[in-house]
């Protein structure tokens, strides 16, 4: 079996969790500590003019971590765009941007690669999906035509990045029309920071009645041996305190060695989201 690290992060186009600051020397120096495989970012900075620091952060990312780069750029500004990028250690074979924008004021994109891992093709999709229930939905349609498309079934799967989908309602669109595993849902459960810091949210929801957890906690997903568990998505932001639950990583075709999602520093100062690792293999 070949064994892989799978990132998910928003970066936040190179910018401190409040804006505040540079954050990009920084986050280059925390991936390349996570050693990861295939990144799927979200908040990528193909282009700035006003600040040549910030610009091509793509290219800066993959060049320092010795990965290859595929971009989708979906935002496109007077002095800058921004988009998607997927970073691997593999060949990437192929890539294609779909813009999946519901209206105007939000540019959204799907960047899907094609990457070679010992022979075998994966399929790796990054998004960032909209501020607005409506859209979300829609946007996953297309996400779901598009692999019914060009996606054969055996062929392994891979789909991260920034959901937006803080209630959880996405979930059985992926689980039950594509199969999909959420990695947190299947990943063998130990204590680690994910679960200390679930413990505290647990102490302070006794507080809060009114939080809307017990839907989340309703929502099944689909674990490594086929039958539903109701493992929720770790919280990712804000990163200084994260609460809410929008970033995720889905597979098909691998198992799940490990799933953890990254607090406390310096990944609270990175980002104003923690990034999710995990740790595949594919048979």
């Amino acid at each position: 079996m070949s064994g892989i690290r799978v990132v998910s992060y928003n970066i936040h186009k190179g910018r401190s969790a409040t804006g505040g600051r540079e954050s990009l020397a920084d986050l280059r120096l925390g991936l390349y500590g996570l050693r990861p495989d295939l990144l799927f970012l979200q908040e990528v900075q193909g282009r700035n003019q006003a600040q040549v620091s910030l610009d091509a952060q793509h290219e800066s990312l993959a060049a320092a971590l010795h990965m290859e780069a595929a971009y989708g750029c979906n935002a496109v500004r007077a002095a800058t765009d921004h988009g998607n990028a997927l970073l691997s250690r593999y060949p990437i074979l192929s890539f294609e941007n779909q813009d999946i924008s519901d209206h105007r004021l939000e540019q959204r994109g799907l960047l899907h690669a094609v990457v070679e891992m010992n022979g075998v093709p994966v399929h790796c999709l990054v998004v960032h999906l909209g501020l607005l229930a409506g859209g979300r939905v829609r946007q996953v349609e297309a996400l779901v035509d598009r692999i019914r498309r060009l996606v054969p079934d055996p062929e392994p799967l891979l789909i991260a990045g920034d959901f937006n989908d803080w209630s959880n309602r996405l979930a059985p669109l992926f689980v039950e029309q594509l199969g999909l595993v959420e990695v947190f849902s299947a990943a063998p459960q130990g204590v680690d920071e994910v679960y200390r810091l679930r413990h505290t949210v647990a102490r302070l929801r006794q507080r809060l009645p009114w939080t809307a957890d017990a839907a989340l906690r309703a929502t099944p997903e689909l674990a490594f041996h086929g039958q539903a568990r109701t493992t929720p998505p770790p919280r990712t932001f804000p990163a200084m305190f994260p609460w809410l639950r929008l970033d995720r990583i889905y597979q098909r075709g691998f198992a799940v060695r490990k799933a953890r999602v990254l607090h406390g520093l310096p990944w609270k100062q990175l980002s104003d989201h923690a990034p999710l690792v995990a740790d595949l293999e594919l048979p």
